[in-house]
């Protein structure tokens, strides 16, 4: 079972201004003549981490990481001006012109699969590869599962802490009453409310509780970004204009060399939309970890991820 890198530092870092007053965060790290891959995180709102430059061999990539709007040490934090699918999607393409890539492999999981998918069918020219995991496809049903009506099958205990903030009157569209508390003024309602939302997905994200995780995902400035640009997003559909908006724009990654890795016991991101995505997409290679859920960070995910990241290299190796 494959491993991920050891720790690496950046060894180049900056700030992109882009529209509305917003900086966004960006680092280089590995080679810097290699072959450029960007990594989108998840969220919206997660930021990204030093770990996450370990999931490629830092003597063959070019390492591009980037905090998105309102979140990581991207400025103003927890900023939902201007922040939709779309505004993210042009500045990944911006960020590709600042750095002077001409094209890169995509990389990302959760959400970042949501916006790798996004930018790639808007920008197949500028992608080389996708490796993406635990597919979140931004469809109202998947919203519905977690933040509504299913995933409270398999974690009553969680969710009886995750509704708490929501009076039972309210609980009929739990997305739209956690919006009204996550952008209130009131500074306790909105912090009691960002704590509950994060809390009911940081226990979830694992086949195994892992509480160092849940303790990352429930901290003050975490949760509140996280929650607030999540629901932010998913009161809005996540910006698209229809509900199976990227499996109807799959056809122009036919011929892009991907991978798609799945948790069979995903509950946050469940596998029916990584199915769907393989039935539309059946050239890219998909992979089901049969003892996983949604983390990257579990054996058999980052075993697949590691490897689909050396294979990508060896299949690109022409082209770097």
């Amino acid at each position: 079972m494959r491993h991920k890198y050891p720790p690496i530092e950046s060894y180049n870092t900056g700030f992109l201004s882009v529209d509305s007053g917003h900086e966004l965060y960006w680092e280089e790290s590995g080679n810097p003549k290699g072959l450029p891959v960007i990594f989108l995180h998840g969220g919206p709102g997660s930021g990204t981490e030093p770990n996450h430059r370990s999931y490629f061999d830092p003597k063959v990539y070019r390492i591009v990481l980037m905090d998105q709007r309102g979140c990581g040490k991207s400025k103003p934090f927890s900023s939902l001006k201007e922040n939709t699918t779309w505004h993210l999607v042009k500045d990944i393409e911006s960020l590709r012109e600042h750095l002077n890539i001409a094209q890169w492999v995509v990389f990302g999981g959760s959400w970042g699969s949501t916006l790798s998918l996004a930018y790639a069918e808007t920008h197949p020219d500028k992608t080389l590869g996708l490796i993406i995991r635990g597919i979140f496809l931004g469809r109202p049903k998947e919203l519905r599962w977690f933040y509504q009506f299913g995933a409270h099958h398999l974690f009553p205990d969680q969710w009886e802490k995750y509704i708490d903030p929501i009076p039972p009157n309210e609980r009929g569209d739990l997305l739209h009453a956690f919006y009204r508390r996550l952008t209130s003024k009131d500074e306790a309602e909105r912090r009691f409310a960002a704590s509950a939302w994060s809390a009911w997905e940081g226990a979830t994200l694992k086949l195994i509780f892992d509480p160092e995780l849940f303790l990352q995902f429930t901290e003050d400035a975490h949760a509140d970004a996280l929650a607030r640009i999540e629901c932010h997003y998913f009161v809005n559909n996540c910006f698209f204009k229809t509900d199976n908006w990227l499996i109807e724009h799959v056809a122009p990654l036919r011929n892009i060399p991907a991978v798609i890795v799945q948790g069979r016991y995903d509950i946050v991101c469940p596998m029916e939309s990584a199915w769907d995505l393989h039935k539309a997409w059946p050239e890219a290679i998909f992979e089901i970890i049969k003892d996983a859920g949604h983390a990257a960070s579990e054996p058999g995910i980052t075993d697949a991820l590691v490897r689909a990241t050396d294979e990508m290299a060896i299949a690109l190796s022409d082209r770097f």
